[in-house]
């Protein structure tokens, strides 16, 4: 099982496989942040201690991007509305991922809320 871990260790997520496919999005938010997002559902997905990350809700207050509150990497985001039932967590926080095999699928979050390959 894949840890995911924030720069200082005090973060950490588990998930119940690598991911064979990741999304980066272009929204405001993600861009900044840089992230390669593995998308689980939430069951799936070992969460850090209570208290040990920091949510970061804004806009429509749909999502928690959530990060470490020593060394602030963000670590993953979580659905506020209970409509959601899947999360994503930072790949790019998964040591020894063999990126040459993994899909990065470009997701549009900026205008269209489309992905920009053929595959939807």
């Amino acid at each position: 099982m894949p840890e995911v871990s924030c720069h200082c260790g005090q973060a950490k997520l588990t998930a119940p496989r690598p991911p064979a496919e990741v999304v980066e999005c272009n929204c405001s938010i993600c861009r900044r942040l840089g992230a390669r997002w593995a998308h689980y559902q939430q069951s799936e997905i070992t969460l850090p201690k209570p208290g040990t990350t920091q949510p970061y809700v804004w806009g429509d207050r749909m999502l928690a991007f959530h990060r470490c509150r020593s060394c602030g990497c963000v670590t993953h985001w979580q659905s506020l509305s209970g409509a959601q039932q899947r999360m994503a967590v930072n790949a790019r926080l998964i040591d020894g991922l063999d990126w040459d095999h993994i899909r990065i699928r470009q997701f549009d979050g900026a205008s269209t809320w489309t992905f920009q390959d053929d595959e939807t």
